[in-house]
């Protein structure tokens, strides 16, 4: 009798004859042979069908198939050194459960929008399947790595009364009589968690509304969140160097096939291991006047800014102490220099831009109650934030990783949208 089994666990079953449920993703004969090339979600796999050993109804189903159609097909397991996979399978039976017609994505060239308004097919090609494989690797990595040192995952609301860092790039709605807004971060609601569990982290859906078209963009994204009770800037620096290296290190213990799949250059990413360089938000301006940079002292950086710092390392670069003008209200004033705040971004190689953004957060209250008034904050809207303040305060830090253009960068990805089954961007909401 036969037994059920999937791509991935071929191996498994040598010289045994399996069923496996799958999807044609390709056919070429050659006179009284038939090789298919088969997909099942966990992998590919060559079934051969030869008219001698097969029933006629076996062999017509075989000759009918096109792209996409499902069957159920039962054969023997073989090892194929050959194989990209090291097996085949010989096929005793097939099943055809439904015939495809005109599938829309075809071996020829399709553009990006074609593409994007099929992304529900388009997601079964080899490379985005790889993708998507990755990603779920990232993740997997993300939570063991967060579980192995003490963190408890917590969850904040995607429904918030405000904004975190007192933006305007939201999306707003109703909450029956009052106004809401979809979050764009859990970070607040993760201070409050670690002043009750120590150690925190959230991961979540975040929206921004800005009205953004470059490749690394997304109007709804995925978001880690850390944060972390008693804890500086600098031992926060120290989590986000190991976090990065663990994640970058599973990816090439458990994805190499999809590595190879997506056409990734893994010797880039052998050598991202902590620690990780470090420059002043100073040194970075310096050194960007030196390449004919126009920026003065107190503007943030963009994308070209951030690919010229990048390209001068191999690791991940982490900026620290950027003005205070610059970032969010709740980031602590580094005690020598006031005009700066204890931060860092941390900047991927290869022009991929900023994949984590943290700080140590303000813990006097007095000094956040003027940040208040200076970014003309509601004291009553944030009265909670502040209690956090009033009751216990420590020393905490905390960060947040951006799951999309992380799976970008180490993808190497040209656009953000491909890292995201379904990409949420300015003009497509479809499918």
């Amino acid at each position: 009798m036969a037994i059920k089994s999937v791509i991935r666990q071929v191996n498994e079953h040598v010289d045994e004859t399996v069923v496996i449920g799958s999807w044609l993703n390709n056919k070429r004969s050659s006179g009284k042979i038939v090789f298919l090339q088969l997909r099942d979600g966990t992998g590919y796999i060559q079934a051969v069908v030869v008219k001698s050993e097969v029933s006629e109804e076996t062999w017509n189903n075989a000759k009918s198939l096109t792209q996409e159609s499902s069957m159920y097909v039962t054969g023997v397991i073989r090892e194929e050194p050959r194989s990209h996979s090291g097996y085949e399978m010989t096929v005793t039976d097939l099943e055809i459960i439904h015939l495809t017609e005109n599938y829309p994505i075809t071996p020829k060239e399709h553009g990006v929008d074609f593409l994007m308004d099929h992304r529900h097919l388009w997601l079964r090609s080899n490379k985005q399947r790889a993708i998507m494989v990755i990603r779920a690797e990232i993740i997997r990595a993300v939570q063991q790595f967060f579980d192995q040192n003490g963190f408890t995952l917590v969850d904040p609301p995607i429904l918030t009364p405000t904004s975190a860092e007192g933006t305007t790039n939201l999306f707003h709605t109703k909450y029956f009589d009052e106004d809401a807004y979809l979050t764009q971060s859990g970070q607040l609601y993760m201070e409050a968690a670690a002043m009750a569990l120590g150690k925190v982290y959230s991961f979540g859906p975040t929206f921004r509304a800005e009205k953004s078209k470059t490749r690394r963009h997304l109007i709804e994204f995925w978001m880690i969140e850390p944060e972390m009770a008693f804890t500086d800037h600098e031992e926060s620096l120290k989590v986000q160097e190991q976090f990065i290296s663990h994640v970058v290190q599973s990816v090439l213990t458990n994805c190499k096939d999809e590595l190879e799949a997506v056409g990734r250059d893994v010797s880039k990413l052998e050598s991202i291991k902590a620690p990780f360089p470090r420059i002043t938000y100073d040194e970075a301006i310096e050194f960007l006047h030196t390449k004919g940079f126009d920026i003065p002292w107190g503007e943030d950086f963009g994308a070209p800014h951030e690919t010229a710092i990048a390209e001068q390392y191999e690791k991940p670069v982490f900026i620290t102490h950027y003005p205070a003008g610059i970032k969010a209200f709740y980031m602590k004033p580094d005690p020598n220099r006031p005009e700066v705040v204890l931060c860092a971004d941390m900047i991927a190689p290869e022009g991929y831009g900023e994949i984590i953004g943290g700080s140590q957060r303000i813990d006097d209250p007095e000094l956040m109650e003027e940040r208040f008034k200076e970014h003309n904050l509601s004291e009553e809207t944030y009265k909670w934030y502040m209690d956090l303040r009033k009751y216990g305060s420590v020393p905490h830090s905390g960060f947040g990783l951006g799951l999309e253009r992380t799976v970008a960068w180490i993808c190497g990805l040209d656009h953000v949208r491909e890292t995201i089954p379904f990409p949420r961007m300015l003009y497509r909401l479809y499918p």
